[in-house]
């Protein structure tokens, strides 16, 4: 059976969704309703279907996020290497949970499941640069460095 012009539309969107849900994300910082509505209708796909995807991943925030996005992983390795200081110097350096932003925009502060340097665990990533094998005492000075 030949697919109907739209299926096909639809089939090529899959294929460049991703990419544009990233490139959207990184020029205005997040995915809000009104931009996966234009990546929906200009890729021929349902908007419940844009909105899964740009919800599954973590590195699409749907919510506006700070400057700087530290991304701590949690996955077992880093759990067994403690994360969780890790994670409670950065609550202390920056007065922010995991979940929420500084006050002044500069941080956004987010727990996820893996960024795939179990290697160096504890690890995280602030923006695109990974940092790992870190200690709460080397935490505020990469920090600074932001």
């Amino acid at each position: 059976m030949v697919p109907s012009k739209k299926e096909a539309l639809s089939e090529n969107g899959r294929a460049g969704l991703l990419p544009a849900l990233k490139d959207r994300a990184g020029r205005e910082g997040s995915l809000n309703r009104e931009s996966m509505s234009g990546l929906a209708g200009q890729y021929h796909l349902p908007l419940n279907e844009v909105y899964g995807v740009s919800t599954f991943y973590a590195f699409l925030p749907v919510l506006p996020t700070g400057k700087n996005i530290i991304r701590v992983c949690r996955c077992l390795p880093c759990h067994l290497k403690d994360a969780q200081a890790v994670i409670g110097s950065i609550k202390k350096e920056l007065g922010i949970a995991p979940g929420e932003t500084s006050r002044d925009g500069k941080f956004s502060f987010e727990l996820v499941s893996c960024i795939g340097a179990c290697d160096q665990a504890p690890a995280m990533m602030i923006n695109d640069k990974l940092y790992g094998d870190l200690t709460p005492a080397g935490i505020a000075e990469i920090l600074k460095s932001y």
